[in-house]
């Protein structure tokens, strides 16, 4: 009996030498190329609300309660879970790049430091997306033995999702707003008169309605002894392949009770009032379609909803700008949490 005691004491010394000649951090990568742009992709992974679209962080447990914390997106936002089924957990994002790099904690503060990443590297018109994990496992001897076995399991678990995201981005707008700076604002209302137009979808047609359309409205202006208050907008309404409607307005003070609110011809109304996000665009009116297909990528890509009508106000004067150089203000209103 006596010698069993030493073998078993020998044999778990053994054991102990071996853990801890074993690797006390494992490492783990799983790799995708998803056809959208690094922009679209960064969004996906940048922001856990968008990250629960395509990996539930609790998808067998239902009843599992979720909290979003910290910043919305990028670094300091965070998330927890607790479910009877899933069990909790919490994830912090500590590092943000954009569209390069995202590298989140998990369970911060906690012994046994565990990590993930997503990479983001230019393909050919393709985003090449890397998802790592790394766990340390310090003096947790189990650990080390088990790592192997769970490392595989993660790169299953991960090659699965990075499928799921793949699917998920490839279906946005394809639009790149990697390259337009977009700001987020929150707007006053200014008051307005102006004139509801219709118009051809053609650059022409359009700048020709246009121009007749803030005549009118000038000419409105003038005879009610008004004073225009800023650039010329055109306010979106409708598109249907062969129409375009919009609100060509101008920005007006000095009205009184008797300016007419309601008829056939120029009107006095108000801008939209509340969150937007906005782009200057600068170069051709030819080319502000790009820019709004942009903006709507974007919005796609974030998970925003829009909250009214675009409008575009048109900062320079064209007869005085070289068209390269001419700015409009893309305007989008959005809805905030």
């Amino acid at each position: 009996m006596q010698k069993l005691i030493y073998w078993v004491g020998a044999l778990f010394a053994l054991l102990i030498i071996i853990g801890f000649a074993l690797p006390r951090t494992h490492r783990v990568e799983a790799t995708i190329e998803i056809d959208a742009h690094q922009a679209t992709v960064f969004a996906l992974v940048n922001d856990f609300r968008r990250i629960s679209q395509w990996s539930p962080w609790a998808e067998n447990d239902p009843n599992a309660r979720i909290l979003y914390l910290g910043a919305h997106r990028g670094q300091d936002a965070s998330v927890t879970w607790d479910g009877a089924i899933s069990g909790g957990g919490t994830q912090l994002i500590t590092q943000s790049r954009p569209d390069e790099y995202v590298e989140i904690v998990l369970s911060p503060g906690e012994p046994g430091a565990a990590k993930s990443w997503f990479s983001l590297t230019p393909g050919v018109g393709t985003t090449i997306v890397t998802w790592g994990f790394e766990a340390d496992y310090g003096m947790n001897i189990v650990g080390r033995y088990f790592a192997p076995m769970l490392s595989s399991i993660v790169a299953r678990d991960y090659n699965d999702r990075l499928a799921r995201l793949k699917e998920f981005a490839e279906g946005l707008p394809a639009a790149n707003f990697g390259d337009i700076d977009i700001q987020h604002l929150f707007v006053e209302a200014t008051e307005i008169a102006f004139l509801p137009t219709t118009s051809e979808p053609e650059p022409a047609a359009i700048s020709e309605a246009m121009g007749s359309a803030y005549f009118q409205i000038l000419n409105f202006i003038d005879a009610r002894g008004l004073t225009d208050a800023g650039a010329p907008l055109s306010i979106m309404r409708n598109f249907n392949g062969a129409k375009l409607t919009f609100d060509a307005a101008i920005p007006v003070r000095g009205l009184t009770e008797d300016a007419p609110r309601d008829g056939s011809g120029v009107k006095i109304g108000a801008t939209y009032a509340g969150a937007v996000i906005r782009v200057g665009h600068v170069g051709s009116y030819r080319l502000l379609t790009g820019t709004h297909r942009k903006m709507s990528a974007y919005l796609a890509a974030l998970g925003i909803e829009r909250n009214g009508a675009a409008w575009e106000s048109y900062v320079s004067d064209p007869s005085k700008v070289p068209e390269e150089d001419l700015l409009t203000y893309v305007y989008y209103p959005i809805k905030v949490d």
